[in-house]
């Protein structure tokens, strides 16, 4: 990372996308774009040294190392969402938390893969789009306090980790057409885990609405967007 001078991370959904760039000029994020605007982005016709994709996909499942087999993977998905038959599964390693993360990307757009041909490393090579609980995943270590609570929203999902120093405690996605109902369920998580809203920090990889960040703050000690 110390020697990545121009970074892109690009995030996309059935409903559009969004993107941050950090540069020598610091970091600066689009908020979220219609699909329509994606070959008129400027940002976009530029190389870097890294590009990171993320798509906002809910078919997940997180293993350990140990009990993962390629052979296994459609069927140790499926059993915890919804597989149809044209879904492609995949996998990613997450040796932060000695685990294999099984991921669909397919859920009926196409917007990652035209950001994957458009947006170019600066050797000119494409970046592999990964689910957004994958760079979650990735980030979540790396929060400065004990209790680590990372969470996403959008199109009606919520996306929630939390750890406890090095020791991964959630990984999970919960349907949630509202912003309140997704309050719901990080407040009952944290009940489960029996972790104190007052003394956590909440963090984001999801802009938040001004009503929803004051929300949160009437229960957790700090809100953050990353």
């Amino acid at each position: 990372m110390t020697n990545i001078k121009d970074r892109v991370s690009i995030q996309v959904s059935l409903s559009g996308y969004s993107f941050k760039i950090q540069d020598e000029d610091g970091v600066r994020s689009s908020g979220w774009m219609s699909a329509e605007r994606i070959f008129t982005t400027p940002e976009f016709q530029k190389r870097y040294d890294q590009v990171e994709i993320s798509v906002f996909t809910p078919k997940f499942a997180l293993i350990p190392s140990q009990f993962h087999h390629p052979m296994n993977m459609r069927k140790n998905l499926s059993e915890v969402a919804r597989i149809e038959e044209q879904d492609v599964v995949e996998s990613a390693d997450i040796p932060e938390f000695a685990a294999v993360l099984l991921y669909s990307n397919t859920i009926g757009e196409t917007l990652s893969k035209v950001v994957s041909e458009t947006v170019l490393t600066s050797e000119g090579e494409k970046a592999s789009p990964f689910p957004e609980i994958y760079f979650m995943l990735k980030v979540l270590p790396d929060l400065p306090e004990y209790n680590k609570i990372l969470a996403s929203y959008m199109d009606g999902y919520l996306y929630l980790t939390i750890a406890q120093g090095r020791s991964l405690l959630l990984c999970n996605s919960f349907r949630a057409p509202d912003f309140t109902t997704a309050e719901y369920f990080i407040f009952m998580a944290m009940k489960k885990l029996q972790l104190n809203p007052e003394v956590s920090t909440i963090t984001f990889r999801t802009s938040l609405e001004a009503e929803e960040e004051m929300s949160l703050y009437r229960y957790f000690k700090c809100v953050e967007v990353i």
